[in-house]
C-alpha cells in the first residue's frame, strides 16, 4: 500500500463500521469488505487492534449450525492476514484459536478425522494455523507443551496427521506436515522463530514422547506410501519425522533419564498420558524406531528425486549427531543409509554425503573409547551385508543393488585406514572375497563370443590411431553397467586402504582354487593392485602408508607371471573342425602342446591335449575367452599402476600380449589390442608402432627362437603378425632372417607348416603393399576422356563421307597414304649409344622387398594346388598381394605371372566357387599390370567358361528371392560383373570377345535381377562403352530405341533400329541409364508416348 493508517484511534474509526456490520451480518462480502481494510491499516497500529478485529471473525466461526465453505475460508484468510503480521501474546487467545482452527478441521460427526471440505478451505485454515503458530510468543507457546494440554495437543497432532496421511492433495497433505513441523518448534522457513533453550527443548521433547509412535507410525506410512504424490510430500514427512525423533530420543536429553519428575497427581487420568522416558522405555522404543527406519530406508534410499534421497542423508546425520547412543539398534541402518548415497548421481546429495560421512569418522576418531566399539559396530554391519550380498544381487531390482553396493562402498570409505585391521579377521576377508566371487559371475552362454573373428582385425583396425571398442561384459546377475563401475570402484577401495600383500595372496589362491571362481578373481585383482597403487581412487581419508614401488612391481611381476602361464594363458577357446584341421599331432608327436586351425586357416590356438575335446561345450570355450580377456585387462590395468616402471617388465609381458592380439577370437584380439595400448601409454609411447619398434629387438629374438621350436611355441607367427600389422618399414631390414627362416621351414614340411605359416606370409605382404605403395590402383587413363567423344564437336557428315571415301580408295590400292612426321625421323641421343656400347648390361639390385615379394609368389605358385580349400583361399589372398608389391617392376612380375598362371587357371576354371570368386580378383589385379600377358589367355582360357557361368545363372537369379542374395552363386556373379568391364578394358579384348561379354550380360539389364547385379551389370557396360562407344550404341538401341532419328539429307533413307517402337519392357530402365552417357535427348518422353 502507498499509505496506511498509522494512528490507532483513526484506524479504530475506520475498522469499526466493518467489523459491526460483520457481527450484524456474517457474509462472505463482509468478511472481504473487512480484510481489505485491514490492508490499509499498518502492522503496528493492527497488533494494538488485534483482539477488536479478531473478534467479529471468531464470532462468525462461533455461529451454531452449518456454514458454508466458502464463508470460512474467508474468515481464515483474514484471520491469517492479521496473525502474519501480529504476534500472539494471550496464552487465551492461543488456546482458543487453536481450538477454534481445529474445530473447522474436523468432522461434525466424528471429531477425530477431518471434515469432507474442499482443498482450498483446509488450506486455508492451515496456513491460519501456521501463522497462529508462528505468532504466538516464547513464553505463550511453552504453555502448549504443559501436561494439562496434552489431550488438546493430541487431537490437534491426530487430526494433522490424518490431514497428511490421508488427504489427496498435495498441497493439504504438505502444509500439514508443515503444521506438525512448527508445533515442535522445528520449522525451518526463513521466518522469526521462538528461542529454544536447553530447559525448554526438554520439556518439549518429554511432552512429544507422549505422541511419538503416533508420529512416526503415521508419517512412516506416507513416506512409504503412494509415490504419486510427489516428492514435495515424501521431503517434508522425512523432516517430520527425523525432526520429531531427533528431539525425543537426543542423547543429552536421555542422559537424565532416572532423574525425570513424576507428574503433579492432580492431573488425573490425563498423567497416564505422560511418558517417563526410561532406559527400558529408550530401549523398546529404538527396536520400534528401526523397524519404522528399515521400511523408511528402504523406499527413500534409491528414490528417482534427489531432494528424497538428499534428505534421507540429512536424516542419517541429524540422528547420527544427535541420537546415536539412545538409538543404539539404528545405527547401522542409519550409516547404511548416510553411506548408500555416497555415489549418487547428484553432486549435491554426494557432497553432503561426504560432509556427513567425515563428520562420522572424526567424531568416531575423537574419543578412543567410542572408537572400538564404532569400528566394531562398521565391521559387523560390513559383514552381514557381504553375507546378505548374493541373495540380493539375485532377487532385487537393479536400483536395489545399486543402492546395497553403494551402501558396501561406503562403509570402506567410512572405516578408511580401518580396513586393514576387518580385514585381517579371517572371516570377514572371507565373506568379502566370496560375495565379490558371486557378485561378479559373468553369463557365458552367449553363442556369439566364441562365433565371432578377427580375421581382418589386426590388419585393419589395429593400424589406425585409435583403440578397438571393448566388449561389454554381460553379468548373471545384473545389467546396469553403473552396477560394475561401483564394484569395481569397492575393489579399488579394499586395494587402496587393505593390506596389498593379503589381498593379492588370498585372491591368487582363489585364482587357483577354482575355476568356478577365476575369472571373478581375476577381474577383483586388477581392480585392487589399481587401487593400491592409487589409480582412480575417490579418497575419503588417506591411508596410512602406500607401498613402495618396489613392493608393487615385484607383486605385479608375479601376478603376471601366473597370468601368462600354459594353464591358464593357453586354453581351448574354439570348437575344432576335423574336416579341414591341421593335425595337431602331425607337427609334434612328443609334445604335450599342440597347434589348431581356425576357419580362416590363420592364427593357431595352444592347447593342452587332454583340453582338446570333442565334448567341449560353448559355456567352456566362452569362459575360457572371457579368461583370457580378463587377464589382458589386467595387464593393461598394471601398467597404469607402475607408468614408466611398467617398461623394466616390458621384456616378460609384451610378447604374450602380442601373441593373443593375433588370436583368432575378435574379443581376445580386441583385449590384447587394448592392452597394447594401456602399456603403450602408461609407458610413454606415443603409438602402438612406436611401443613395438622400440622393443623389437627382444621381440625378434624371441620369435627367432620360437620358430625353431613350433611344437612348444606354436604362436610364435601371430607375434610377428601383430609386429607387421602394427609397425611400419623401418622393421623389414631387422626380420629379414625371419623371413627366410619362415620360408626355409616352408620348404622343407609344407603340409605341416603350411597353414601356420601362409598367415605370417599374408599379413608381411600386406604390411609390404602398405609401406611401399604402387599406382596399381590408380583409375585408367582413358576414364578422363570417358565422355569427351560425346562432348567435342557434333559430327560433321560431309567431312566423314570425304574421309570414307578416301578409306575405300586407299583399301582398293587407289592413291598413296601420306605418311606424316616421316621427313625427320627421330635419332637417338648419341649420349644414349654411347652408354650402350660402354660395356655389358648389369642387372641393377633389387629393393629388398621386391625380392621377398617374389620368394613369396615362388612358394604361392606350389600352394595353389593345396587339397585344403582354407589353404588355397589364404594363398591366393597372398598371391594378389605380391602382384600388387611387384607391379612396380614389371620385369621382375611378368615372369612370375607366367610360372603362376597355370595354377591360378585351374582355380579359375576347376575349383571351389569360393576359390573361383578369390581367384578372379588376382585376376583383376593382375589384368592392370600384366595386359599383353594376359589379353590372349583370358581370352581362349578364362573368358568362355566366365561367359557360359553369367549365362547359365541369369535365368536363376532372375527369379530368385532375397535369399539368394545370401548364396555364393550370387556372390560369385557379383564379383565377376564387379570386375569384368574393368578386366575387358585393360586387356583391350577383341571385338568377338567384347559381343561375348555383352551377349552374357544383356540378360542382367533386366529389372527382375537383383539390384545389385543390375549395378554390376551397368559398370560392366560403362567400361564397353569406353572400348568402343558407337558398337554399344547401336547394340543398346537395337534392344530399346528411345526416339527417332531424322537423316541429315532428303535424298538419305531413314535410319531404322530394332529398339524403335519397342513397348515398354524388363530392360528399358537400365538401357535408358546407359543411353544418357551418349547424350540423350531431353524431351525423349514427349516423342515417345510409351514411356510416359
Amino acid at each position: 500500500m502507498d499509505h496506511q493508517i498509522d494512528n490507532p484511534k483513526l484506524a479504530f474509526a475506520y475498522l469499526r463500521p466493518a467489523c459491526v456490520l460483520l457481527t450484524r451480518e456474517p457474509t462472505v462480502g463482509n468478511v472481504e469488505s473487512l480484510s481489505t481494510q485491514l490492508r490499509h491499516v499498518n502492522d503496528g497500529t493492527l497488533q494494538q487492534l488485534q483482539d477488536y478485529v479478531l473478534f467479529p471473525l471468531r464470532f462468525v466461526l462461533k455461529i451454531p449450525g452449518p456454514k458454508q465453505d466458502g464463508l470460512v475460508q474467508a474468515v481464515a484468510e483474514a484471520m491469517a492476514y492479521i496473525l502474519e503480521n501480529t504476534c500472539v501474546h494471550c496464552w487465551q487467545t492461543l488456546r482458543d484459536l487453536l481450538s477454534e482452527l481445529c474445530l473447522c478441521l474436523c468432522s461434525p460427526t466424528d471429531p477425530g478425522k477431518p471434515a469432507p471440505a474442499s482443498e482450498e478451505l483446509k488450506a486455508a485454515i492451515l496456513r491460519c494455523l501456521d501463522a497462529l503458530l508462528h505468532a504466538a510468543y516464547g513464553d505463550v507457546v511453552f504453555k502448549l507443551f504443559e501436561p494439562t494440554m496434552l489431550p488438546g495437543l493430541g487431537a490437534a497432532i491426530s487430526l494433522l496427521l490424518a490431514l497428511g496421511e490421508q488427504e489427496k492433495s498435495r498441497t493439504v497433505q504438505a502444509a500439514a506436515l508443515k503444521c506438525l513441523q512448527v508445533l515442535t518448534l522445528q520449522c525451518d522457513c526463513s521466518l522469526d522463530h521462538v528461542s529454544v533453550g536447553q530447559k525448554e527443548r526438554h520439556v518439549l521433547g518429554s511432552t512429544m514422547a507422549s505422541f511419538l509412535p503416533g508420529i512416526t507410525i503415521a508419517v512412516s506410512r506416507v513416506i512409504t506410501g503412494d509415490m504419486r504424490h510427489g516428492h514435495t510430500v515424501t521431503v517434508r514427512a522425512v523432516k517430520v519425522w527425523f525432526k520429531t525423533v531427533g528431539l525425543v530420543m537426543a542423547d543429552d536429553q536421555l542422559q537424565k533419564a532416572g532423574c525425570e519428575e513424576k507428574p503433579p497427581t492432580e492431573l488425573g487420568r490425563v498423567g497416564e498420558l505422560v511418558v517417563q522416558r526410561t532406559p527400558d522405555w529408550m530401549r523398546n522404543t529404538s527396536g520400534r524406531l528401526a523397524l519404522l527406519l528399515k521400511n523408511i530406508i528402504s523406499c527413500t534410499s534409491a528414490h528417482q528425486h534427489w531432494r528424497v534421497r538428499l534428505e534421507m542423508v540429512n536424516l542419517s546425520d541429524h540422528l547420527l549427531t544427535n541420537c546415536k547412543s539412545s538409538l543404539g539398534e539404528c545405527v547401522g541402518l542409519l550409516l547404511e543409509a548416510l553411506v548408500g548415497a555416497v555415489n549418487d548421481e547428484e553432486t549435491i546429495v554426494r557432497e553432503r554425503c561426504e560432509a556427513a560421512l567425515m563428520d562420522v569418522a572424526e567424531r568416531s576418531q575423537s574419543s578412543d573409547g567410542n572408537n572400538q566399539a564404532f569400528t566394531d559396530v562398521l565391521s559387523e554391519n560390513l559383514h552381514s551385508l557381504a553375507t546378505s550380498l548374493p541373495r540380493l544381487m539375485r532377487t532385487s531390482d537393479d536400483q536395489r543393488k545399486m543402492f546395497v553396493l553403494n551402501v558396501f562402498l561406503g562403509y570402506l570409505k567410512i572405516l578408511g585406514p580401518r580396513v586393514t585391521s576387518v580385514l585381517n579377521s579371517a572371516t570377514h576377508l572371507q565373506r568379502l572375497s566370496k560375495a565379490l566371487m558371486q557378485v561378479l559371475e559373468l553369463d557365458v552362454t552367449d553363442v556369439r563370443i566364441v562365433e565371432e573373428r578377427s580375421s581382418i582385425l589386426t590388419e585393419e583396425t589395429g593400424v589406425g590411431p585409435h583403440r578397438p571398442h571393448a566388449q561389454r561384459k554381460h553379468f548373471l546377475y545384473f545389467t546396469d553397467e553403473r552396477i560394475f563401475s561401483t564394484v569395481k570402484e569397492i575393489c579399488r577401495m579394499l586395494g587402496y586402504y587393505g593390506n596389498m600383500y593379503l589381498l593379492v595372496d588370498h585372491l591368487m589362491d582363489l585364482f587357483k582354487e577354482s575355476a568356478v571362481y577365476r575369472k571373478q578373481a581375476a577381474m577383483v585383482l586388477n581392480e585392487v593392485i589399481t587401487g593400491a597403487a592409487g589409480v582412480v581412487v575417490t579418497r575419503c581419508q588417506e591411508r596410512q602408508a602406500k607401498p613402495s614401488q618396489e613392493d608393487l612391481k615385484s607383486t605385479v611381476e608375479s601376478i603376471i607371471e601366473e597370468y601368462t602361464s600354459p594353464s591358464h594363458w593357453h586354453l581351448s577357446t574354439r570348437i575344432s573342425e576335423d574336416s579341414e584341421s591341421w593335425e595337431p599331432e602331425q607337427l609334434s608327436q612328443s609334445s604335450l602342446l599342440s597347434i589348431s586351425n581356425d576357419v580362416e586357416g590363420k592364427g593357431n590356438a595352444l592347447q593342452s591335449v587332454h583340453a582338446v575335446r570333442k565334448n567341449s561345450t560353448i559355456h567352456d570355450l566362452n569362459s575360457n575367452i572371457w579368461q583370457i580377456c580378463i587377464q589382458l585387462e589386467g595387464i593393461g590395468c598394471f601398467a597404469h599402476a607402475l607408468g614408466m616402471d611398467f617398461r623394466l617388465i616390458l621384456m616378460t609381458s609384451l610378447y604374450p600380449v602380442l601373441e593373443k592380439a593375433g588370436d583368432e577370437t575378435l574379443l581376445i584380439s580386441q583385449a590384447a589390442l587394448n592392452a597394447m595400448w594401456d602399456i603403450s601409454q602408461a609407458c610413454g609411447y606415443a603409438s602402438l608402432k612406436e611401443l613395438i619398434n622400440e622393443n623389437s629387438d627382444y621381440l625378434l629374438n624371441n620369435v627367432s627362437l620360437n620358430l625353431q621350436r613350433l611344437g612348444v611355441h606354436p604362436h610364435a607367427p601371430r607375434v610377428l603378425t601383430v609386429m607387421f600389422s602394427h609397425s611400419d618399414s623401418s622393421l623389414l631390414p631387422l626380420v629379414g632372417d625371419i623371413v627366410q627362416d619362415v620360408l626355409l621351414a616352408l620348404d622343407m614340411s609344407y603340409d605341416e607348416t603350411s597353414p601356420l605359416f601362409c598367415t605370417v606370409l599374408h599379413s608381411l605382404m600386406k604390411a609390404l603393399a602398405r609401406w611401399f605403395p604402387s599406382g596399381i590402383r590408380i583409375t585408367n587413363e582413358n576414364n578422363k576422356a570417358k565422355k569427351v567423344w560425346c562432348e567435342q564437336d557434333q559430327l560433321n557428315v560431309h567431312q566423314f563421307l570425304l574421309d570414307f571415301h578416301k578409306q575405300m580408295e586407299l583399301a582398293e590400292g587407289i592413291g598413296v597414304e601420306e605418311d606424316v612426321g616421316t621427313e625427320n625421323p627421330e635419332i637417338p641421343p648419341l649420349t644414349d649409344l654411347d652408354e650402350d656400347m660402354e660395356g655389358p648390361d648389369v642387372k641393377a639390385e633389387l629393393p629388398y622387398h621386391i625380392t621377398i615379394a617374389k620368394e613369396v609368389m615362388e612358394r604361392c605358385v606350389h600352394l595353389l594346388s593345396d587339397p585344403r580349400l582354407r589353404l588355397r583361399l589364404k594363398v591366393l589372398d597372398v598371391l594378389e598381394l605380391c602382384v600388387c608389391v611387384l607391379s612396380e617392376k614389371e620385369n621382375e612380375l611378368l615372369p612370375m605371372a607366367h610360372r603362376c598362371w597355370p595354377a591360378l587357371l585351374l582355380r579359375l576354371t576347376a575349383d571351389d566357387p569360393l576359390a573361383v570368386l578369390r581367384a578372379f580378383k588376382v585376376l583383376c589385379t593382375l589384368g592392370e599390370t600384366c595386359r599383353d600377358f594376359l589379353r590372349k589367355r583370358v581370352s581362349k582360357e578364362v573368358l568362355p567358361k566366365l561367359t557360359a557361368s553369367l549365362s547359365k545363372q541369369a535365368p536363376v537369379s532372375a527369379r530368385a528371392g532375397p535369399v539368394y542374395s545370401h548364396t555364393l552363386a550370387y556372390k560369385l556373379q557379383l564379383a565377376v560383373l564387379q570386375g569384368l568391364g574393368s578386366l575387358c578394358l585393360r586387356l583391350d579384348l577383341g571385338d568377338s570377345d567384347l559381343d561375348a561379354v555383352t551377349e552374357a550380360c544383356l540378360p542382367y539389364l533386366s529389372c527382375r535381377q537383383p539390384p545389385k547385379l543390375q549395378e554390376a551389370c551397368l559398370s560392366v557396360f560403362r567400361h564397353l562403352i569406353e572400348a568402343d562407344p558407337d558398337a554399344f550404341w547401336f547394340t543398346l538401341n537395337e534392344l530399346y530405341c528411345p526416339c527417332s532419328y531424322s537423316p541429315p539429307h532428303p535424298n538419305l533413307q531413314p535410319v531404322q533400329l530394332s529398339g524403335m517402337g519397342v513397348q515398354r519392357n524388363e530392360y528399358i530402365d537400365n538401357v535408358l541409364k546407359l543411353l544418357e552417357i551418349f547424350g540423350l535427348p531431353q524431351d525423349t518422353t514427349s516423342r515417345n508416348p510409351k514411356l510416359r
